[in-house]
């Protein structure tokens, strides 16, 4: 039986980016519109908050410490240290509209992230352990959920007002992605799909915005369960905890008007679903 448990009445407005850091037993995740980055151990039950100044979508950790990060203002490094943010470069300095909304670090230390702008013009980007930027994909509406399989033969894409997940034959060695087709296209339902996360069999587990559930895909694109949720709009998810059998999942309350908020108090806060089923440890950015 699937439990879902929550873990932190944080009320973010746009909870999203959760991390697992298995050297620090620590989950990491950013509120995008309250421009915060968090850091919680859930050993000693510790909160952290940071003020990152701007709107951070995505996060990766960093082999030689701290954190890459995918911001309002291009990419850049988060110091623990001084606790503060180095920018690397910023792919779209043209477009002020656009922001990052959602990566991950691939296997070979390369971290993927798209951006969020107005239509279909947003767009995805490989950062290099070199730092050189490389523009992957264009013509999206909304970037989201990145993973890979545990093979690493096929990289999963969200683009989220086309209500589609995309699979790309991916080669590991060269960060190359091509054969785009559809995963999983849910255009009857309610809502879209978000944050993803892959899991050690190869399945899927996608937040569903707007739809009150987290839904776990096999690696043919089959719905294999649903899993309701006390929250109408979940962001992402990623597997934690000293097994990595635990999926924490952020959600928003940015979407609630006050009087819906009586009908789900705990929007905007940080779920834990104990399943039994065991995640992968996130991969390191190399740069």
């Amino acid at each position: 039986m699937d439990e879902v448990e929550r873990v932190l009445k944080i009320g973010n407005r746009l909870g999203e980016g959760p991390l697992w850091s298995v050297d620090e037993g620590a989950l990491y995740w950013v509120d995008i519109e309250g421009n915060h980055l968090y850091r919680f151990r859930p050993a000693g039950g510790t909160l952290e908050s940071f003020d990152t100044g701007l709107p951070v979508g995505a996060l990766g950790l960093r082999a030689s410490g701290g954190l890459v990060m995918a911001t309002k203002n291009g990419f850049a490094f988060w110091d623990p240290q001084t606790v503060s943010l180095t920018f690397i470069a910023n792919p779209e300095p043209d477009k002020p509209e656009a922001r990052f909304n959602d990566g991950a670090v691939d296997r070979r230390g390369r971290f993927w992230a798209g951006t969020l702008a107005p239509g279909a013009t947003s767009s995805l980007y490989r950062l290099d352990p070199d730092l050189t930027v490389h523009t992957m994909e264009t013509g999206i509406t909304a970037s989201n959920g990145i993973g890979w399989s545990p093979d690493n033969r096929t990289m999963y894409f969200t683009d989220t007002r086309r209500k589609t997940i995309y699979a790309y034959d991916f080669d590991v060695a060269t960060g190359h992605i091509s054969n785009r087709r559809s995963f999983v296209f849910t255009p009857d339902e309610e809502g879209v799909p978000d944050g993803l996360a892959v899991d050690s069999e190869g399945f899927i587990w996608s937040a569903r915005w707007g739809s009150w559930k987290v839904s776990r895909y096999d690696p043919s694109g089959k719905l294999e369960r649903e899993v309701r949720l006390p929250v109408q709009y979940p962001t992402s998810c990623a597997f934690g905890g000293d097994r990595l059998d635990e999926l924490y999942v952020t959600s928003a309350r940015t979407r609630v008007s006050e009087e819906q908020i009586h009908d789900q108090p705990f929007a905007g806060d940080l779920f834990r679903l104990g399943m039994g089923i065991r995640g992968l440890p996130e991969p390191k950015f190399a740069g």
